[in-house]
C-alpha cells in the first residue's frame, strides 16, 4: 500500500509541472494565477500524502488546510490587485482600450 501512495506522490509532482509550465509560460496574467492556484492545490495533496507516508496525518492536515487557506487568500489578493490594475488581459488587448 506504500507503494501505490509513493507512486501517487511521484505522480503528483510530474502533474504539477504542467501547471508550473503555465505559471511561468502564461500569455496573461489570469493564466499565471490559475497555475498559481493549481499548484497550491496539488501542494495540499501532496501534503496529505507526505503525511500518510509518515503516519503522521493529524499533523499534516493542519499544515496542509494552513497552506490551503493562505494560497487562496493569496491568490484571491492577487486577482484583486490586479483587477484594480486593469492588468488581467494581454498587452497587446489593453492597447486596443
Amino acid at each position: 500500500m506504500e507503494n501505490v501512495i509513493l507512486y501517487s506522490g511521484i505522480a503528483l509532482a510530474v502533474i504539477m509541472a504542467v501547471s508550473l509550465y503555465r505559471t511561468v509560460v502564461g500569455p496573461t496574467i489570469l493564466d499565471r494565477l490559475m497555475g498559481v492556484n493549481a499548484i497550491g492545490s496539488e501542494t495540499t495533496v501532496l501534503l496529505i500524502i507526505i503525511g500518510i507516508l509518515y503516519r503522521k496525518v493529524d499533523m499534516f492536515i493542519d499544515i496542509a488546510l494552513a497552506y490551503a487557506l493562505l494560497n487562496f487568500i493569496a491568490v484571491l489578493a492577487a486577482a484583486r490587485y490586479f483587477h484594480k490594475k486593469k492588468g488581467l488581459y494581454d498587452e497587446n488587448e489593453n492597447k486596443d482600450r
